[in-house]
């Protein structure tokens, strides 16, 4: 694998660059938590496919986010929703949430109870569909499966690329059964929300538990169609590794979170620059839903896995209120800080310089020169 001086990087697979209209297979992941337009821009400007979360917007949120990256960008960008299936509403189990999270807020004299107003994450739904066609992107990803068939079409009626998550096989071959152009296969070692949607019970099980090593190449040889490694990937020798396993490109969110673009608080990037591979752990006590996060206060004393948390995302509604007013009075011990396994390899450096050397290194790997990610020099 070589290149000449100035010469454009030769990848092993053109297949996501060709599908996608990109210069590089790496994709940001989108992420609701980290992410901003300045992030996804500062990729896309890199030759990557930025990518923005609009998964907990509203449909005018939404609108607004998709307007300032056609604005800003004429290349191609990914928006990201979910597709998760709406629980019950169970008033016991929250009530016994609530009961459990009690003597947090009574050691931080929070003098008020939990909101007994639901927090709701509406799944991608025909308001969203409408904002997505007055505006398309060239990609829309997905979390947790994909939409109805009806929106499904919608979309590829604009002619808009399709992304989504598999922990499994089994989720690989149902996600290109039902119109995905591209499947990520997303290991456990993956920051954020697990996107199994065939497991029996989501909110205790993360779906599969393999690793993005091992997964991938069976996903790569039990579907026709391209496959995105996610997890664990945070430099040039992780992204030469996958696709040497079968990728057609990389999905990186961790690995862009200490960029100064990155729109996370002053806490989060600290607790990531601490933060060791160790440090992350697979949690559903946050939002109901396995989720990678740092390990906190909240996470050892109640799970990883608790069996009292509510469904996805009731949780969340006595959570986020203990965090908030915990942070207010200055400890994030409550807070949910989002990572990947792969946290210690993350870089401070701005997204679009990241970009050139995550590709320098992959370059150097791949053309059997090893890698130091301290040394590997940016394109000519």
């Amino acid at each position: 694998m070589t290149r000449d001086r100035g010469a454009a990087p030769v990848w092993p697979s053109r297949r996501v660059i060709d599908l996608l209209k990109v210069e590089h297979p790496i994709i940001l992941s989108p992420m609701p938590f980290g992410e901003s337009p300045s992030l996804a821009l500062a990729v896309c400007a890199a030759g990557g496919l930025g990518s923005i979360g609009c998964a907990v917007s509203t449909p005018d949120e939404a609108a607004r986010k998709i307007a300032t990256m056609h604005a800003s960008t004429d290349r191609p960008f990914a928006v990201n929703f979910f597709c998760h299936l709406e629980a019950a509403v169970d008033p016991a189990a929250e009530s016994i949430w609530v009961d459990t999270l009690r003597p947090y807020y009574r050691a931080w004299n929070i003098p008020f109870e939990p909101s007994r107003e639901r927090l709701t994450i509406t799944p991608f739904d025909h308001a969203m569909c409408d904002v997505v066609e007055r505006a398309p992107p060239a990609v829309v990803s997905f979390h947790f499966g994909l939409p109805a068939r009806h929106l499904v079409d919608r979309l590829k009626a604009l002619g808009c690329r399709l992304m989504s998550s598999a922990t499994t096989v089994e989720e690989a071959r149902w996600l290109e059964a039902n119109g995905t152009d591209i499947v990520i296969a997303q290991g456990v070692e993956a920051g954020g929300h697990r996107g199994s949607f065939l497991a029996r019970d989501p909110s205790r099980s993360g779906g599969s538990e393999h690793g993005t090593f091992t997964l991938l190449p069976q996903i790569a040889d039990a579907v026709s169609i391209p496959v995105v490694a996610a997890g664990g990937i945070a430099d040039g020798r992780g992204i030469a590794a996958a696709f040497a396993l079968g990728a057609d490109g990389v999905q990186i969110g961790t690995g862009y979170l200490r960029c100064p673009e990155a729109a996370i608080s002053p806490s989060y990037r600290h607790a990531l620059e601490r933060a060791e591979s160790d440090s992350t752990v697979v949690t559903n006590v946050f939002t109901g839903r396995p989720a990678r996060a740092i390990v906190n206060r909240l996470v050892r004393d109640l799970g990883p896995i608790s069996r009292l948390a509510p469904a996805f995302p009731s949780a969340m509604t006595a959570t986020r209120q203990l965090a908030a007013e915990a942070a207010r009075q200055g400890d994030t011990d409550f807070t949910a800080f989002w990572a990947g396994e792969a946290v210690a390899l993350a870089r401070a450096l701005p997204a679009q310089e990241l970009t050139a050397v995550l590709v320098a290194e992959a370059m150097q790997v791949l053309a059997g020169n090893g890698a130091n990610p301290t040394t590997a020099r940016l394109p000519d």
